[in-house]
């Protein structure tokens, strides 16, 4: 088998460790004569698996009491719908950080249902920052607050939590979700893709404080309804089967390596090195995001010779390190780290940049 290092963005790598459970008991799970893929979601089999995965989420993010945990499908950028349906009034309005591209979309979506206030936006300088709560114009009666906390094509992230007061606090974690400890109890809802952190594509997950539920828009479809899907435990229709079993298998993962703590120190290690790399290479390499605003998750980097970037991909594929070209919209290069890239892939990629910026610096 090919051994490859997967830089993609998303759908992401997965722990070797998952995925090799996830082939072993890919025929019959536990015993059971069944697979995951084709078991009942109503029978005690999956039950099992879906209440495990949900403890595990609880005890890996001390999730508080007065907290629902959904298991949802249509992606972070269904959430864009969703978020303003239940959480706010037509004639109300909401908050928003413009930090990026799914910051932009999330407004855009937002605007359908209820009035957008933008705080502050780093778009004056291609979102290289992120603004200064200071200089934020917070409506004095927003119905919350959002913002996205990584973006993941940009390759910026904002590590601090707002404080709001009694505003509710509403953020797309997609892309570094589990990265990092947090404190939910500060949040009223959290969001994110699984196609990052948590597993393969087609799971949403939602931590949701129960007191914002039960006040969506009168017109909101029932499968968009918070509530509804809360009562019903994430099952009021079949929900993602197969995805749930790999966070389940990914949530475990996490804690036999030291849970949120330790990945995160893993983490802060892998996005050191390989920030090292660009900064050192007297600007052969260079990122336009500002050092206290550059993503752990995706690094985004830029070569200072354009017409090396297609040179530097083939290359790097040559040498087992793959989907390393950035997002279109943006160009350069885009290494995703998230929590199952291993420290050995980053320590090859730079090796590999290293040894590039010699023969072509």
């Amino acid at each position: 088998m090919a051994k490859v290092y997967n830089f993609s963005a998303g759908p992401a790598v997965l722990p070797h460790e998952v995925l090799a459970t996830a082939q072993a008991e890919l025929l019959d799970w536990h015993g059971s004569g069944m697979s995951v893929m084709e078991m009942s979601h109503r029978g005690k089999e999956f039950m099992e698996i879906i209440h495990e995965a949900e403890q595990d989420l609880r005890e890996l993010l001390q999730v508080p009491a007065g907290y629902k945990v959904l298991f949802l499908q249509g992606g972070a950028s269904q959430q864009f719908s969703m978020v303003p349906l239940n959480l706010a009034p037509a004639d109300g309005v909401i908050d928003v950080l413009d930090t990026g591209h799914w910051s932009k979309l999330a407004i855009k979506e937002a605007k359908r249902y209820t009035n957008v206030n933008v705080v502050a936006s780093s778009s004056d300088r291609n979102y290289a920052y992120v603004p200064t709560v200071e200089s934020w114009q917070r409506s004095p009666n927003a119905a919350y607050f959002h913002y996205t906390s990584n973006e993941t094509i940009g390759g910026l992230q904002y590590s601090d939590i707002p404080e709001l007061g009694a505003t509710p606090l509403v953020c797309d974690m997609s892309s570094d979700f589990l990265s990092r400890e947090i404190d939910v109890s500060k949040f009223g809802l959290i969001y994110a893709g699984a196609q990052k952190n948590i597993g393969p594509s087609g799971l949403t997950v939602l931590i949701v404080r129960e007191d914002l539920l039960g006040h969506a828009q009168p017109q909101t479809p029932t499968m968009l309804n918070y509530q509804i899907h809360a009562d019903a435990d994430s099952m009021y229709n079949t929900p993602a089967t197969y995805p749930i079993y790999i966070a389940g298998l990914v949530f475990k993962w996490l804690k036999a390596r030291g849970g949120i703590k330790g990945i995160q120190a893993r983490n802060d290690e892998k996005a050191g090195l390989l920030y090292h790399a660009i900064d050192s290479s007297d600007g052969f390499y260079y990122s336009h995001i500002d050092a206290p605003y550059r993503s752990k998750m995706n690094v985004v980097f830029r070569l200072k010779d354009d017409a090396l970037e297609d040179v530097f991909l083939s290359e790097a594929k040559k040498n087992g390190l793959v989907q390393l070209k950035g997002h279109r919209s943006v160009g350069g290069m885009r290494a995703s780290i998230y929590n199952a890239m291993p420290i050995e892939g980053v320590k090859s990629l730079v090796h590999f940049m290293l040894d590039f910026a010699r023969q072509h610096g």
